[in-house]
């Protein structure tokens, strides 16, 4: 069995009156991520990463920003199409693990609904999705809450 890795970083900007979107589920706050899609970070982090570790590229070359078919698109559609681009090659996903970076809101009490929601995505075990979520200590744009992060690390299989 050969096995792989990837790593896929995300950020977009925060503003007021924008619906917060993260790992699929839609999160009450007064500031929401501007992107071309729904501006999910963590999927985001999770395609880069699933892609980079098959060699495949990024989001980007995959679903531009200059094609409107995919302006307001719901990113868990992006995933799942990521991960059927990743089958196709013959790969499989062993396990995904992120990390969030983010001052408000705190994200312990959805942790657990995104994790459901990412496996139900693309057809893992639950206990195969970690994700954590941490503040920058109010450093930087992220501590000034106008930016929000999404790092992911993926491994992957060839059967």
């Amino acid at each position: 069995m050969k096995t792989r890795i990837g790593f896929g970083y995300d950020v977009h900007r925060l503003e007021n009156g924008v619906d917060f979107w993260m790992g699929g589920i839609k999160i009450p706050h007064s500031k929401g991520a501007v992107g071309h899609s729904d501006a999910d970070v963590l999927i985001h982090a999770i395609c880069d990463a699933l892609l980079g570790a098959a060699n495949m590229g990024d989001i980007g070359q995959h679903f531009p920003d200059t094609d409107q078919k995919f302006k307001g698109i719901d990113s868990k559609i992006l995933l799942r199409k990521v991960a059927d681009l990743i089958s196709e090659k013959g790969f499989s996903i062993g396990n995904i693990d992120c990390t969030i970076c983010l001052e408000k809101p705190k994200l312990f009490k959805y942790i657990n609904n995104i994790k459901d929601c990412l496996a139900n995505c693309i057809g893992i075990p639950i206990f195969d999705i970690s994700i954590k979520a941490t503040t920058s200590e109010k450093m930087g744009f992220v501590g000034t809450q106008d930016g929000v992060t999404a790092y992911s690390v993926v491994l992957i299989y060839l059967d």
